[in-house]
């Protein structure tokens, strides 16, 4: 088990009753052997542990019926590799309209592990564990450790503060369920100051066209970026394994303004950029990964900025912001991942 990179990936499974993968990050590969296109339609269910595979299996039903979020399970998992048998992996999980979006890593009992289930809005643990039972605390609503911006420690959903543990005697219909909230889930790019999104569920928050390579502060109001900023940086923070690598790290909860069309947050980004002594606004590599994308072409016909060199004082005559239409408060959870950051947003009250 030694062998077993401490690394996570992002999944999205359906709602059928065998859970059918419909997107994973790179990182699968790492942590249980398959590449994205072996596993993309196939049941996520075959690679639950057959001494498990009917408490999950209502574990999946109860998640998409009670519309949960931020939950956080723990399951043996098959490898690929004969060799390696079953992983013990986290699994979390959130409902966000007609997908369970999540994430899948190692799991153990270290610290690490400690505060990722302690940011979890649920937990469950069905491996037969003996290490994991510290994670069984009678505290409905535990707090993440300190130090945590306030506004993370904000709950998501207030009928999510009590654990419920499926029953595995109890007989159930599998009917075919509806969409339930109306929540949107973005992965971006955790490797990059801009967070480009690399993915969009749906549209039922975002109604501007070809988002994705476009930076996610677009859709922020100017006025929250900067603790939207913090609270990122505070989650990437948190997702670091024990050998340094970036990984999952639990749970962020906040509230901030969300622009529908989006608008043009470069400016504010080269003056984040500037305030922290970088010579770009992103390394020269991000640039040229998404240079040939949507955003450069969502920005085609302004001049490009390229740091200390570029004659900033002009800046606001070269690029024209792009026009804050609709504008509601979200609520979000914030998660970081091996190979991204996931976003799940609601609108809020």
């Amino acid at each position: 088990m030694d062998a077993v990179p401490c690394v996570s990936f992002i999944g999205i499974v359906d709602f059928s009753q065998e859970a059918n993968w419909i997107y994973t990050t790179s990182s699968v590969s790492d942590l249980l052997g398959y590449e994205p296109h072996e596993l993309r339609g196939r049941p996520s269910l075959e690679l639950v542990h057959p001494d498990e595979m009917e408490r999950v299996r209502k574990l999946h039903y109860d998640t998409i019926k009670q519309d949960k979020a931020a939950c956080l399970v723990y399951i043996r998992m098959k490898h690929k590799d004969p060799n390696k048998g079953y992983i013990l992996c986290g699994v979390s999980r959130t409902i966000v309209h007609n997908i369970t979006v999540g994430s899948v890593s190692y799991a153990n009992s270290g610290a690490k592990a400690l505060h990722n289930a302690s940011t979890a809005q649920e937990i469950t643990v069905i491996s037969p564990t003996p290490e994991l039972e510290f994670r069984r605390w009678h505290d409905p609503s535990p707090m993440p450790p300190n130090p945590v911006p306030a506004q993370l420690r904000k709950p998501f959903d207030d009928n999510l503060d009590q654990e419920t543990s499926p029953a595995p005697e109890e007989l159930f219909t599998y009917d075919p369920l509806p969409s339930q909230s109306f929540r949107t889930a973005f992965i971006l790019d955790r490797f990059s100051l801009r967070c480009p999104i690399q993915y969009c569920s749906n549209s039922l928050l975002i109604t501007a066209n070809n988002i994705e390579d476009r930076s996610f502060f677009d859709f922020v109001a100017a006025k929250d970026e900067p603790t939207l900023r913090s609270w990122i940086d505070t989650v990437k923070g948190w997702g670091v394994n024990e050998r340094g690598q970036p990984s999952d790290g639990g749970f962020g909860f906040g509230k901030f303004t969300l622009l529908a069309e989006g608008r043009d947050s470069l400016y504010v980004s080269l003056c984040v950029a500037v305030f922290a002594g970088h010579r770009s606004i992103e390394p020269t590599s991000a640039r040229h990964r998404h240079g040939s994308g949507q955003a450069s072409r969502t920005r085609q016909g302004r001049n490009s900025v390229r740091g200390h060199g570029s004659d900033t004082s002009t800046l606001s005559t070269r690029t024209v912001p792009l026009p804050e239409s609709e504008s509601f408060t979200v609520d979000a959870i914030f998660s970081a991942h091996s190979d991204g950051l996931i976003v799940i947003l609601r609108r809020g009250t």
